[in-house]
């Protein structure tokens, strides 16, 4: 019985047990709030507790702890559970049996890389879509957090069991792209001799003189010879395409990958940019006022109207937003979207949930996560990043500096909702108040010992694993069968950002382990705990190898 469906059948029980409660007439409720189980910070408050007792005092007037007792006596143990306690103030607490318990290291050494997996998301279709920076530059640090973020969400809905698409939006259409080709061309020009000067708004940094040069060098001054705007034209998709080739080899150098590298261009060349239009004018959802077109926002809730084309005849952003959209939950029939987004677009999202719900879908099907910005720091000395402005510290630079583990590990560890701050000399150390090393540290020790037992000739195959009765094993046993029920947490409330923390949590559990229990004895009369604690430790190594590989880092087997 893996942990999601024991969770599962602790609240079912719970649910039968209150259902009793109300057929002696102690409840007295047409409805039972949703029942939650949750794991006790402390294992002597049980392995798992409920508190609907406390939640049903208000409304039943009954005292909290009497209604745990009610509930409790309905709940029977059996093969998993050894017995449920009534505790104040009104908790159902919920204890394993140590037996069941110890058979779980042997679940774990069978179901070898696949232990983790569960079935949520049932093979449904979901598509992450993130980064998604305009092609106008390297993808700089800022980025990162976004990048991280949807890679893990991605790994962790696959293993919950969901059909996962990974896409990167290239923006290549639109003004500042427009910008970011004259840039190109005016220093091409000067490279060759010409006055030429970059656009107000343009790209200042020393990444777009390399560029020009590259295209110097590759097709000479031919481009002199045309008219400007055949010029910008052809030397823009050459500036482009390098640009996208820059960002798909600096992503993969933190281990960021996507199935699918989508092209804003094609939604006009394909014609779906009016089709999209002709339907949501057809439904009403768009007018023309001042010489621009509006979509009504207001007729679906939101707070003013947005414009689409501006009075230039130029499609807006979020124009092309919409139709982008509508390609991905209609044309392309995901079942759910899950943007990733900066914090500069969070007054985007009530808009663009609107534009979902008028193209005739349920707004429910997309989810925007927002990642808040991040502030580069060395040791006390603040950074400063501006594309525009050339101030730019890549994410290239960053991940040659600290080291691809460190980055990803860093730029999870936060909620995306929260500010972060990423300190470049204390991710860099590799101590135990670093917990990127801490963690891999404690797989390194497992890998160690597994390979010392097999030096050794060490057969622990048929190891004893009732032997198993320590406080710290148990306590090791507990931390390991926490990834399945996480895994459907996280894809559940799509929050990866809890993979560091349990890894940490992991490696607690396993540095105390180690401390108190010695593994592989050279006595002859130690020979059957140290084959079962082998077992343990063999399943401590999938458990730390499956965890560190869902947040994309490396697993080190020596450090």
């Amino acid at each position: 019985m893996s942990a999601p469906l024991l969770i599962n059948t602790i609240q079912e029980s719970v649910a039968y047990a209150s259902e009793a409660a109300q057929h002696e007439g102690v409840l007295q409720l047409d409805t039972m709030p949703e029942i939650q189980v949750e794991r006790p910070g402390n294992s002597e408050h049980g392995d798992f507790a409920t508190n609907l007792p406390l939640r049903l005092s208000r409304a039943t007037r009954i005292n909290p702890l009497e209604l745990a007792q009610a509930i409790a006596k309905h709940i029977s143990p059996n093969d998993v559970i050894d017995h449920v306690e009534a505790a104040p103030p009104g908790f159902i607490n919920f204890y394993l049996k140590q037996s069941w318990l110890q058979k779980q290291v042997d679940v774990i050494r069978q179901s070898g890389s696949k232990f983790g997996d569960v079935d949520t998301g049932q093979g449904r279709k979901v598509m992450v879509e993130f980064v998604s920076v305009n092609p106008t530059g390297p993808v700089h640090v800022g980025h990162t957090r976004g990048a991280v973020l949807g890679s893990a969400l991605a790994n962790v809905l696959e293993a919950a069991g969901f059909e996962v698409t990974r896409e990167y939006y290239v923006n290549d259409a639109g003004n500042q792209m427009q910008m970011f080709y004259k840039s190109v061309l005016a220093r091409y020009q000067q490279e060759l001799g010409q006055e030429a000067e970059i656009p107000e708004n343009g790209y200042m940094g020393e990444y777009i003189t390399e560029l020009a040069k590259d295209i110097l060098n590759v097709e000479g001054d031919r481009f002199l010879k045309m008219a400007e705007e055949q010029a910008l034209l052809e030397i823009g998709d050459i500036g482009r395409e390098k640009i996208v080739s820059t960002i798909k080899d600096d992503l993969s150098s933190i281990g960021v990958e996507f199935d699918n590298w989508f092209s804003e261009r094609s939604l006009f060349s394909s014609g779906e940019y009016e089709e999209t239009i002709d339907f949501l004018r057809e439904k009403d959802y768009l007018s023309e006022r001042d010489g621009a077109l509006w979509f009504n926002s207001v007729m679906l809730g939101d707070d003013k109207d947005n414009v689409i084309v501006k009075t230039s005849g130029e499609s807006t952003y979020f124009a092309s937003d919409i139709v982008y959209h509508r390609n991905k939950l209609i044309k392309r029939k995901f079942e759910s979207v899950v943007d990733i987004w900066g914090a500069d677009h969070q007054g985007h999202v009530p808009r663009m949930k609107s534009a979902v719900e008028a193209l005739g879908i349920d707004r429910d099907r997309l989810t925007v996560l927002i990642c808040q910005m991040v502030t580069l720091r060395r040791g006390q000395d603040v950074m400063r990043v501006s594309k525009r402005g050339g101030n730019l510290i890549t994410l290239r630079e960053v991940a040659d500096e600290v080291g691809i583990d460190a980055c990803r590990y860093s730029f999870l560890a936060k909620a995306p909702s929260t500010q972060m701050e990423f300190d470049l000399e204390m991710v860099k150390k590799e101590s135990n108040e670093n917990p990127v090393f801490y963690v891999q540290y404690a797989h390194a020790r497992n890998a160690s010992i597994i390979e010392l037992a097999r030096e050794r000739g060490i057969d622990w195959s048929n190891g004893d694993i009732s032997l198993l009765t320590h406080p710290s094993e148990l306590d090791l046993i507990r931390a390991l069968l926490r990834l399945p029920e996480l895994v459907d947490e996280m894809a559940t409330i799509l929050e990866p950002h809890h993979l560091p923390h349990y890894a940490t949590e992991l490696a607690n559990n396993f540095h105390n382990f180690y401390e108190n229990c010695r593994v592989v004895s050279s006595n002859e009369s130690d020979t059957a705990i140290t084959a079962a604690r082998l077992k343990l430790v063999e399943a401590a190594l999938i458990v730390f190898r499956r965890t560190l590989t869902l947040m994309g880092m490396t697993v080190p087997n020596r450090m």
